[in-house]
Parts: structure tokens; sequence; C-alpha cells
């Protein structure tokens, strides 16, 4: 039985050999450096993830490992598929890009694994490239500007926010008591730097709001990419 069990397993291994093996592996590593400083630069802040980044450059040389080792044998890889369909991925996902990043380290493991190293070279060559022209793009900041006041002053308030921001600050919600009103607005990052308000009338948004009176706080709260996920 241990005869039969290791012939099989030798007839199973192909005709690679140890040159081959390296070879492949060797390249899959090339790329997947490739890959790390692709994500590196494409990622900057609290979004940058250097333990998913490393983990991407193993996924390359596992998936190689594992193209190596399946070959053309269509029972290893029936038995490849039935072990990993019974794993389950729960990381999370932080940013969208991510997602072709991961795929970006299985396609090049299997294309090294199965010896084609010109397919994993250009294709890797040219999401690169891609990646790092639009890998940059971010969705526009926006923030949540929350103020609560007093009642009396709902007219005021509201004036005072058309004054400053026109149109551009959207009216998520409001909550309203006997005596209060809570005011919820969205307004994207770039119409907070400087709002048109503040140019005509001299003075900040803060400050124009608490010269109305009666406002019991107000908060600015920043929703962009660096805190998403």
């Amino acid at each position: 039985m241990k005869a039969y069990i290791y012939q099989l397993l030798e007839s199973s291994s192909g005709e690679l050999t140890l040159e081959t093996i390296g070879l492949r592996l060797a390249v899959a590593a090339v790329i997947a450096a490739f890959l790390f400083l692709s994500y590196r630069l494409s990622h900057s802040g609290s979004i940058y993830s250097a333990k998913f980044n490393v983990t991407l450059v193993a996924l390359t040389v596992i998936t190689t490992t594992v193209m190596i080792v399946i070959g053309n044998n269509i029972a290893l890889s029936l038995g490849m598929v039935g072990a990993l369909s019974i794993v389950r991925f729960r990381t999370a996902i932080k940013d969208s890009r991510d997602t072709a990043y991961i795929f970006w380290a299985i396609v090049a493991g299997i294309c090294c694994g199965a010896g084609d190293y010109l397919v994993a070279a250009a294709g890797s060559a040219v999401v690169f490239v891609l990646l790092l022209i639009f890998g940059s793009i971010r969705n526009d900041n926006r923030a949540l500007l929350i103020l609560r006041a007093a009642r009396v002053n709902e007219t005021k308030v509201e004036s005072l926010m058309f004054q400053y921001y026109n149109r551009k600050a959207i009216l998520r919600a409001k909550n309203t008591t006997g005596e209060s009103a809570e005011y919820i607005y969205e307004i994207k990052g770039r119409y907070l730097r400087r709002p048109a308000g503040e140019r005509t009338i001299g003075k900040s948004i803060t400050d124009a709001v608490y010269e109305i009176g009666g406002i019991e706080y107000f908060n600015l709260v920043m929703q962009n990419d660096e805190i998403s996920g």
C-alpha cells in the first residue's frame, strides 16, 4: 500500500525539475514585489494596511506553489477545489480596490505556476500602470455639520446656512422639540475650505453661528476614505 501511494505521488509530480520550480517561484516573487510597490503607492494614510500588503505577496507565491503541485492533474485540481470550498474568508475589505489587488495576486500566481511568464509579466505591467494612474482617485470628502440651537432661532440658522453654502449644504435631518432644533447638513469637503459666505461676510461659519445665540453645540464630522470600512 505504501509503495502504491509513493508511486502515485511520484507520477503526479510530472517532469518538473528543481530549477523549473525555483524559476517559477522566483518570477512570482518578482511580480509580487511590483504588486507590493503598487499597493503602497496607491494607498495612503490610515487606509493603508502593511499586513494586507504582505499578505498579497504571500498569496502570489502560494498560488504559484499550488499551481505547480496541481499541474495538469485533474484529480488534484478537483481535490484542491473541494478543499478551498470549505474555507470561508471573512476578512473585511476596507477599500474596493483591494479586491482588484487580490485578483491580481491570484492571477499572477496562476500564470507563474503554469509557466506563462510572458502573460504574467505583461498583464502585471499593464495593471501596475493603470493602478498607478487611477489608484489615487478618492471619493469626494463629505462633512456633516451638526448643530443644536434654540427653536426661536430656526429661521436665523437656516438663513445663515443658505447664505454661506447656498444650495451646497443639503439638509439631511432636522429634529425639533418644544425648545430646541437640531440640524444635520451634508456638505462636500471642497466647499468647507472657503465657503462663499465667508468671503462676503468676512467671518468663519463657526463665528457666525455662535453670534446667533442660543447655540447648544456646533459639530463637524468628516466622512472620507481614510475612515471608511
